[in-house]
Formats: C-alpha cells, structure tokens, sequence
C-alpha cells in the first residue's frame, strides 16, 4: 500500500514537471514568434516609406554598412564602447551634411551610458585637408577621416559608426512612441524654409517625431548650436527613458527591424542586440552629457572663404577635457 501510495506521488510530479516544460516551451515558442513578427513588421513598414514598394524584399538581413569596409575603428577590449553617432541630412544626390557628431560610450562594467556632443563648426584639424569645420571631415572623407579627426585633436579613438538619416529618425520616434514624446519646450520656436517648417509653442507639448526632430534641429536663437546640442541631449534622454519603459521594451524588436533602412552602422547585429540588452535591463538610470567647445573655451573667428564663421577653441584644453570626461 505504501510503495503504491509513493509511486502514484512519483507519476504525479513527473506530469508537473511535463506540464511545466511544457508551459516553457509554449512560452518561448511565443515569445520567439512575437519577437520575430514585431521585427518583420517594422522592416517592412520602414522599406515601404523608403522604397514605396511593400518591404517584402528580405534583402537587409541585417542594418546596411556603406562606409564598413574603410573605418577603420577597433575594439580595443578595455570594456568601454565607443560609437560615432552622426545624424545627417540627405537631400537627393548631394553630398550629405553632418549636423549632429556625437560620441556615445557605453561602460560594461560601470553600467554608465555617456554622449559627448561635438558641435560642428568646431575648428578642428583634419588630417589631409588643413583646419576646417568639424563637419567638414564626413564631406571630405566619411566617418573614417570623421573618426581619424577626433582622434588626431581629442585623443579619442571610436571603435564603431553609427549614421541616422534625419527622416528615418522621425519613423523612429514615432514606432516608439506612436502616442508622442512629452517635451518641455523652453520658448517659442519658429523657423521655416524650402525644406523645413518649425513652429513650436512655449510650454509643456507632446511632439511626433516629425515636430520632436524640429526641436532638436532649431538653432534660430542668440545661443546657437550651444543650445541646439543641449535640446539634443534632452531629447536622447527622453528617448532614453521611453525605450527603457515597459512599452518601449515590448516595442524593442519592431524598432529594430525599423532602424534598419535609415541607419548606416558597422556594428554587427550581435554587437547591437548585447548593447541594447545592457541598456534596456542593467538599468543605466542616467545619461551623462558633456558639450565641446565649453562656453569658457570659445570664441567665433571668421577664416578664408570657403570656410567662413568657425568655432575657435584652445585645442589642448579642449583634448584634456573630452579625455577626463570620457575616462
């Protein structure tokens, strides 16, 4: 009676056990296809508006890399990741124009996220062409002679590129947060040419993408790029913030498969998803920003024509600066 009494309790808990593996199965089975249809979805609505058709084409199995082959960034396993973030304006067959140059660097081990915004009629040295603006050096050479040029001036080397075309940005913002980002907009922004049409109110406002890159881009004020870059970081970490919330978590794999037509980026998909996984769930609560030129180390200077109206900066304070920030 016992020893049958003991077997009936063994064939119980082996059909737990199976009913459990089960459940575990079903689960990943779900979560697997969930992950893999949300990015499906958000390829595809991302090609659509870029090649008008119906982004059924697999072609992109992963973010496409035009300038991979000539950077020559590397990894130098200290832990820290260094990326060059360049936001650009693409207009037909034009050269495209750098307006943002930032230097993310992510810290494994410290768990700290930090953005280095450099603005770009900094005066820099770039190597083969003479001293010009900063965002000069991505006209003349892409973001290998970009790379080449803060390192020659600041010391810092990027192991990575990341380009993001300012119209894919917007699809961006708004895969993200299709309700809007909530902005505390400083003043009344108004700006408006052939391309461009700014009109923000002072306030507490919930922007779309399209109105939340106006924001970042508006630079019709007496402080200029000083205060462009500073909305800049802002709105990265606002974006932050909703990336990290339970919506943008569940929005994750969408906003990848969204990323891919509109960002031009040498880091590898397996790099990209360990980043994103340390982001999303080490809790960097912070991102700490750092601006260069600092407003003690700047003053505008008028060079030659083509040149014209620069950033002029001591250069070696400038170096030790960027360097004590970045660590």
């Amino acid at each position: 009676m016992v020893a049958e009494r003991s077997l009936r309790k063994q064939r119980k808990r082996k059909r737990k056990k199976r009913l459990f593996l089960a459940i575990i199965f079903l689960f990943f089975i779900t979560s697997l296809s969930y992950v893999g249809y949300e990015y499906m979805m958000g390829k595809q609505e991302s090609q659509s508006k870029v090649s008008g058709d119906d982004g059924s084409d697999d072609s992109l199995s992963e973010m496409s890399s035009k300038y991979k082959d000539e950077f020559k960034g590397v990894d130098n396993n200290d832990g820290k990741t260094n990326v060059l973030v360049l936001g650009v304006d693409q207009r037909d067959d034009e050269t495209p124009r750098s307006d943002t140059i930032m230097i993310a660097q992510y810290d494994e081990e410290g768990q700290r996220a930090k953005v280095v915004s450099l603005m770009r009629d900094l005066y820099v040295s770039i190597p083969g062409h003479g001293y010009n603006k900063l965002n000069a050096a991505f006209a003349f050479g892409g973001p290998e002679l970009m790379r080449q040029t803060i390192k020659e001036n600041f010391g810092i080397d990027v192991e990575y590129y990341s380009i993001i075309d300012f119209d894919g940005f917007t699809h961006i913002v708004d895969t993200l947060a299709p309700s809007g980002v909530e902005v505390d907009i400083e003043k009344d922004m108004q700006y408006k040419a052939s391309d461009t049409n700014i009109n923000l109110k002072q306030g507490t406002q919930t922007l779309n993408g399209e109105e939340l890159l106006g924001y970042a881009r508006f630079r019709s004020d007496s402080r200029g790029d000083f205060a462009r870059v500073e909305r800049q970081q802002k709105v990265i970490t606002l974006l932050k913030e909703e990336l990290v919330s339970f919506n943008g978590v569940m929005k994750a794999p969408r906003l990848l498969g969204t990323l891919q037509p509109y960002v031009d980026t040498n880091v590898g998909s397996g790099k990209f998803l360990d980043l994103g996984k340390e982001v999303l769930f080490n809790g960097v609560d912070n991102i700490e920003t750092f601006s260069l030129p600092t407003e003690d180390n700047v003053w505008n200077a008028r060079m030659p024509y083509p040149v014209g109206l620069v950033l002029q900066h001591d250069e070696q304070q400038s170096a030790e600066e960027v360097q004590e920030f970045l660590k």
